[in-house]
Order: structure tokens, then sequence, then C-alpha cells
């Protein structure tokens, strides 16, 4: 099999810390035969955002803020099982937290400025619905006699 693939990169140069991630394994539910009943296939990745060394501060606050629902005593947690290889599900949930904490990083969007719509375009606009108006009435059958 491959080495794992990381070190997994939040954004720009920071990465996950392998000393950081907590990993857990446990026995996956659904079918697998004879084959998952003995193996430990299952991963439970959790990373401690409130301790971490590997992001800076502003990073940290605002996931702490964006991830609070999902926080447990500052610790967030990533569960994978959707393959049958024990090694697979523990690169599929380290590319998963750190798109999480990528997301939860992210700067804030720039707020919208608000913008007046040109009076040409509103001026056009109304005299389209004008015109369907006029269409629109006249097709009524009253002048038909």
């Amino acid at each position: 099999m491959d080495p794992m693939a990381g070190p997994y990169v939040i954004r720009g140069s920071v990465s996950l810390p392998e000393a950081e991630l907590m990993w857990r394994f446990s026995r996956s539910s659904g079918p697998g035969g004879q084959h998952v009943n003995t193996s430990d296939s299952q991963v439970e990745l959790r990373f401690d955002v409130e301790r971490t060394e590997a992001l800076p501060e502003v990073w940290k606050q605002r996931a702490l803020a964006k991830l609070a629902g999902r926080l447990v005593d500052g610790v967030v947690s990533v569960r994978s099982s959707e393959h049958r290889s024990q090694w697979r599900n523990r690169e599929t949930a380290a590319v998963r937290l750190a798109a999480l904490l990528a997301e939860a990083t992210a700067p804030p969007p720039k707020p919208r400025r608000a913008t007046r719509i040109p009076r040409g375009i509103n001026e056009r606009r109304l005299r389209e619905k004008k015109q369907r108006s006029d269409t629109k009435r006249g097709r009524t059958g009253k002048d038909w006699g």
C-alpha cells in the first residue's frame, strides 16, 4: 500500500501536524462477510483545535467560532467508515478534517457594496412590461363583435 498521503494542507503553508492527530479505530457496521467481524476499519480522527500550536491565533479563533456546534471540549472529530480498508478510511478522515478546517478558518467574505440599478435598465424593463401588457390586452375578445 502507498505511504500516507500527508501532510494534509489546510491552506497555504499550514498543514495538519501528525503529532496532534488522535486516531481511534473500531469495527464498521454493514456488509463485509467474515472480514468485518475481525478488523477495526472504522476510523475516528480527533483534533484539538483549542490547544493546537499549528494554527495561527486568528485562524484558531475563527475555527472555534464556526465549529462551536461540533466541538466537544475544544476537540473536533471526523469519522470515516465507507471503505473496507482501514488505510483508505484513515486517508478519507484526514482529508475530510483538513477540508473542514480550511472552510472554518477561511476569512469572512467581503461585505456586499450596495449599488443602484441604472436608470436606463429600469426604464427598459418598464417599457417591455408595458408592451407585454398591451399585447395581452389586445387578445381580449370584446372587440370581435
